[in-house]
């Protein structure tokens, strides 16, 4: 059920950009809503950082599996258990750019004869990894749209994405594997029985949301074709605040189903489980040291606290705790 809930919402809110184009809502879907996506999306994503960046940490938490730094003769590992600011930030480093917590998944069989085994299973790190580089590309590769001069390095990005020449126009090798590893992912969430089990509307509704914006990126560019003119001289009066509407009703409705689910993507990033992108600079857990045996640390919810002493506990009930043969400190 939560499948085809979170593929008929997304197949509804594509159609919806494409009627509005059909019917005459170009202004709307393509410069009102994108307006309102972007504010909401700058807006949240401010919003949550702050409320995250106003929470105390009671205690150092990092997530620890190697040795601390200890006595001098012991050898430590810096990764696994950072002790400088200087071994945080490569920590978090490979964290952000290699998912390098994602290499120790693990997958458990339980065998005839009753034994469990543990084995490595990098299908995850491997298709989480794929996905974010590809999407990145993409996003670098969409800024040419913003651009005008084109910087060298997007111009030399597409080229380099585009270096089978495969088709006219050429297929990008990133549009591939975007799809790809999209797809293995919700095929993961699907197959897997323990996976399935846990998963929730808001776990997919993610993953067909890209794969709409993925798929219909593609049939933009290879099957119903657009004039890209248009498309950019839109984009740029966006960007500059000047958005052109007679640009923007010479575009192909099938780019307004497109452009709807991006904007349906921005305005929900801030406020779905995708907000882990810069939830993880805020981690305790990755971006603290483990030196807890170096420097003393204050808890900040400490507050004021009213003691009553074991002295004044036998002062209150010293007659009593006589009667009943309880051995006092004090005859009086």
């Amino acid at each position: 059920m939560n499948v085809l809930i979170s593929l008929a919402t997304v197949v509804v809110l594509f159609l919806a950009g494409l009627v509005g184009a059909v019917v005459g809502l170009q202004a709307v879907f393509g410069i009102v809503i994108p307006y309102l996506a972007v504010a909401l999306f700058l807006g949240g994503l401010v919003y949550q950082v702050m409320k995250w960046a106003d929470i105390p940490v009671p205690f150092r938490i990092p997530t620890t599996c190697g040795q601390a730094k200890s006595l001098p003769w012991i050898k430590r590992s810096r990764l696994e258990s950072p002790f400088t600011a200087l071994d945080v930030a490569g920590r978090m480093f490979l964290e952000v750019l290699a998912f390098r917590s994602l290499l120790r998944n693990t997958r458990a069989e339980l065998r005839e004869d009753g034994r469990p085994v543990y084995g490595t299973a990098l299908g995850l790190w491997a298709g989480a990894l794929a996905f974010h580089w590809t999407m990145l590309a993409i996003l670098v590769r969409h800024l040419r749209f913003f651009t005008q001069p084109v910087p060298f390095f997007i111009t030399f990005l597409q080229e380099a994405d585009g270096v089978l020449e495969v088709g006219a126009p050429v297929f990008f090798v990133t549009s591939f594997v975007f799809l790809a590893a999209l797809a293995y992912l919700l095929a993961r969430r699907l197959t897997i029985p323990q996976v399935r089990y846990i998963s929730l509307a808001n776990d997919y509704f993610p993953l067909f949301l890209l794969l709409g914006i993925g798929v219909s990126g593609v049939w933009l560019r290879h099957l119903t074709k657009t004039d890209i003119t248009e498309v950019k001289e839109l984009v740029v009066g966006l960007a500059t605040f000047r958005p052109s509407l007679m640009a923007a009703k010479g575009i192909a409705s099938l780019f307004y189903g497109h452009l709807f689910l991006v904007c349906v993507l921005l305005a929900y990033f801030p406020f779905s489980k995708l907000l882990h992108a810069p939830g993880v600079f805020l981690s305790p857990t990755r971006n603290l040291a483990n030196n807890n045996r170096a420097v003393r640390h204050v808890n900040p919810w400490d507050y004021p606290v009213k003691t009553h002493s074991y002295a004044e506990y036998e002062d209150e009930w010293r007659d009593k705790m006589k009667v009943a043969g309880v051995p006092v400190d004090k005859d009086k």
